[in-house]
């Protein structure tokens, strides 16, 4: 039996983890904590950590996990650059699991798009449109940067010099190899992406709908069971799927 320790248990995603634990006897809840709680008693009381929180506080998450030695799974999205580099340094010594996206269709979606863009070349246009909630914060959203990372890992080049976001006005159209992005709010839609790649006179919508939050809170506990055990380093949803 594996404990788990969720960070930010009273939010969204920490209730749903709660929830996918309680009825599982493979793993259990064995502390839980918000932002500014006792990080490091729940990183001593666990064998993995789940982290849902926010951004600001990842860097007190990590330095609880590398206290107690014990591994993380990073689910927090809206992650800069710096805080991209604390976990570069936090793996270094623990095995940390960062994912924009928990859900395993998602992360399979993502390797169908990066073949898809090798495959069909700069001549197709990508676009990429996602719905969330209208709660969510931060936009494009985590899993659509992943799917534009993915497309543009496909054609061999770099998302930040190829992405085109918030269109508006006269003469805005497209340029060449340009991945676009469009993003909507509203109602309580816990996750539409759909991947748009079109040719002339053609073209091929690649897409997942998350209907229930539980697919991510599912994919987490997954993650966290992989990760059990495993050497410090970096890890992604790909490593779980075998990808």
């Amino acid at each position: 039996m594996i404990g788990i320790g969720i960070v930010g248990a009273a939010g969204r995603m920490g209730r749903a983890i709660a929830a996918e634990l309680s009825g599982r006897d493979d793993a259990r809840v064995t502390a839980t904590a918000e932002r500014g709680g006792d990080l490091d008693a729940l990183a001593r009381g666990a064998n993995v950590l789940i982290d849902f929180s926010s951004p600001d506080a990842l860097p007190a998450v990590l330095d609880a996990a590398r206290g107690a030695a014990v591994p993380v799974v990073i689910g927090t999205t809206g992650l800069s650059a710096a805080e991209h580099e604390a976990i570069d340094a936090a793996a270094r010594e623990i095995a940390v699991l960062q994912a924009a996206n928990m859900s395993l269709g998602v992360n399979l979606l993502a390797a169908l798009v990066r073949e898809a863009a090798a495959r069909l070349g700069p001549g197709w246009d990508i676009e990429i449109a996602e719905m969330h909630h209208r709660h969510k914060v931060d936009a494009p959203s985590g899993t659509a940067l992943l799917l534009g990372e993915a497309a543009a890992a496909g054609r061999g080049i770099t998302l930040a010099g190829h992405s085109e976001r918030g269109r508006d006005g006269i003469g805005e159209t497209r340029a060449e190899g340009a991945i676009g992005f469009a993003s909507l709010r509203g109602g309580s839609v816990a996750g539409d992406h759909l991947v748009v790649l079109a040719g002339e006179g053609e073209r091929i919508e690649l897409g997942h709908r998350a209907e229930s939050r539980a697919i991510f809170a599912r994919g987490a506990v997954q993650a966290a069971l992989w990760l059990h055990g495993k050497a410090p380093g970096r890890y992604s949803m790909n490593d779980v799927l075998g990808l």
